[in-house]
């Protein structure tokens, strides 16, 4: 036997497989991955607290308050809780809150033990909250004028309890445009969304932590941030505990609502998908299963067209060049869609390898008992 029918040709049917398993399920994804339309007339005015924490956020801190002030067709007050810290945060909420008093700053109180900072800020703006209807915002986020109502339109539309949205994410320097993208290719790839929306199954929730609007009620019943206090990842944990507690939830794509440069940096962009990579990818069992979804799906094709096209080895070149096909068919489509940079088409198999490359970074750290850090406070990483 050839070394092309005895390794390269059965290798490249796994490629071509996974690459279409990939690709077929982002295109039905992306079908129904919809944006919040116009929130229209003939509705209630919706009440929406807008929640945002903030820890050492001078920076970012007027332009999000802005953005949240300047909602349309919806009532909100925005409050902000000041999670200790150290820059001129608090002075240039203050300033805002003399022109407009929608604004409140709540002092956090400190970080009791057992808490993640984040979940911690986020059960005292809960706390400080006054309308019945709950939106986390991350600093770094800015909402367009319409964002609240129509994502609160699209959740009264859909009986949900929650729902949350992917903000257009900025990209700037070639880390971020190579890396950030992989959040949606994983949850748009792997996510089979016309299941999580028939079910009401917990393990098929998801969300993301920029950007989520719950009602309080629905916040409350699932037991808010204190159910996961000890926990980085509130995208995941907020939404399936909603849906533990009888509530529905989607995801929507949030591009057309808000923006969010999310990282600006290569340090902060591996600390910080790091941080929270072993409630998701980074597990003893699931990893392996990723690696062979991402790897042989996205990787594999392409170094078995190389090595294909060395050895003459026909069958196995053709079905390499149609995985890699189809996957930047998919990966283009997905880009179109929610505006990200072309190089991160261009570059997608170094962004698989880097996303790989964070997981089991973060995999050996928790084995070895590794602590991340992540906004001047050292966490255990379970």
């Amino acid at each position: 036997m050839t070394l092309d029918t005895l390794v390269l040709t059965p290798l490249a049917w796994i490629g071509f497989a996974l690459a279409a398993l990939y690709a077929g399920l982002t295109l039905v994804n992306l079908a129904i991955f919809r944006a919040p339309g116009p929130a229209g007339s003939g509705r209630p005015t919706p009440r929406v607290s807008i929640l945002i924490p903030a820890r050492d956020e001078a920076d970012n801190i007027v332009a999000a308050l802005d953005a949240a002030l300047a909602q349309e067709s919806a009532e909100v007050e925005v409050v902000v809780l000041d999670d200790g810290s150290t820059d001129d945060t608090v002075d240039r909420v203050r300033a805002v809150m003399r022109r407009d008093d929608r604004v409140r700053l709540e002092q956090g109180r400190p970080l009791p033990p057992g808490w993640n900072g984040k979940q911690h800020a986020c059960h005292q703006l809960a706390e400080h909250a006054r309308y019945p209807v709950l939106l986390f915002v991350d600093a770094d986020v800015r909402l367009q004028p319409e964002a609240v109502a129509r994502m609160d339109a699209y959740r009264q539309d859909r009986a949900l309890d929650l729902v949350s949205g992917f903000p257009r994410q900025v990209t700037r320097t070639l880390a971020e445009i190579v890396a950030i993208p992989q959040i949606l290719v994983v949850l748009l790839g792997y996510l089979p969304f016309p299941f999580a929306r028939m079910t009401n199954v917990a393990g098929l929730a998801a969300g993301c932590g920029q950007l989520m609007l719950v009602t309080a009620d629905a916040y409350a019943a699932a037991g808010g941030h204190a159910a996961f206090r000890d926990r980085m990842h509130d995208g995941l944990n907020l939404p399936r505990n909603v849906r533990l507690s009888g509530g529905r939830t989607d995801i929507l794509d949030a591009t057309p609502v808000a923006s969010c440069r999310m990282y600006d940096n290569w340090d902060d962009i591996w600390s910080g998908f790091s941080k929270n990579a072993t409630e998701g990818m980074a597990k003893p069992v699931a990893l392996p299963v990723w690696t062979v979804l991402l790897g042989g799906g996205h990787i594999l094709p392409w170094f078995l067209a190389i090595l294909s096209w060395a050895f003459g080895a026909a069958t196995a070149w053709t079905l390499s060049l149609w995985a890699i096909g189809m996957v930047l068919f998919a990966r283009t489509v997905l880009a179109i869609k929610v505006r990200q940079h072309p190089l991160s088409v261009l570059l997608h198999p170094v962004g698989v390898w880097i996303t790989l490359a964070i997981q089991y970074g973060a995999l050996a750290a928790a084995r070895k008992g590794g602590r991340a850090t992540w906004r001047g406070r050292t966490y255990e990483v379970n």
